[in-house]
């Protein structure tokens, strides 16, 4: 009899230590992510840094268009090495890309090797796609965002919409609360978005997962006051 109970004594000890630890760790990790989301709206830099490793998301239609419409106007040299990704089945935003990148070329009149690199991306799901196959295709695509992650190591993310960010940008932010690498994700509503966010923004601002989320709509900065409104920029 003795023995059982010193078992079962044993057992429960066992069991509190568990639950001990589990609380202890689950309140580290909300103390971190509490960390990083406070942080993640402040500056990152107290005077401009050197060259920042830069992951650029592009997306089908007019995404791209307005992504590569913004970068025009950027001091590019500040952003380099620049990685561009776009869902695999969109060839035609990487090929703007590139013309992008032809015209800085010619404009520097000095091609700088590996300064631009061209990568796509797995989609987590394809237009009329039934979700109990998506949900094999939603774990490759996460799989392979978090490889892509682990090689580029972005110290600038920049996004304008397009799902093909969204487990990037989820990747990225928890990599942050582990401490493994910091990346500053601003992410630009697309101009069409007059009234409210897109889904993708809508779901980095309301998890707080974004940096900086700029509008172009004073209507949006309204219904999202932590969004900044910069006007319109195209």
């Amino acid at each position: 009899m003795d023995n059982v109970y010193s078992c079962f004594f044993s057992d429960m000890g066992f069991l509190n230590v568990a639950i001990s630890l589990i609380i202890g760790i689950s309140t580290l990790i909300m103390i971190r992510i509490f960390y990083v989301i406070y942080w993640s709206s402040k500056p990152r830099y107290s005077k401009p840094p050197g060259p920042l490793t830069t992951l650029i998301v592009l997306g089908s239609g007019g995404h791209t268009a307005e992504m590569l419409n913004l970068l025009a106007v950027m001091q590019m040299d500040r952003f380099k090495p620049r990685y561009y990704i776009a869902a695999a089945t969109d060839d035609m935003s990487l090929q703007k890309a590139r013309v992008l990148e032809d015209s800085l070329i010619k404009k520097a009149e000095v091609e700088v090797v590996g300064t631009s690199h061209f990568l796509q991306i797995y989609r987590s799901r394809e237009v009329g796609q039934s979700y109990v196959t998506s949900v094999g295709t939603t774990l490759i695509a996460l799989t392979h965002a978090l490889w892509l992650m682990i090689k580029i190591r972005p110290q600038v993310i920049l996004c304008n919409g397009p799902g093909t960010c969204i487990p990037l940008c989820v990747i990225a932010f928890f990599f942050k609360v582990l401490g493994i690498r910091w990346s500053s994700i601003f992410y630009v509503e697309s101009i069409a978005r007059v009234r409210r966010l897109s889904l993708s923004g809508l779901l980095l601002y309301k998890l707080r997962m974004v940096d900086q989320l700029f509008v172009q709509w004073p209507q949006l900065k309204s219904k999202y006051p932590r969004a900044n409104y910069v006007g319109r920029l195209m």
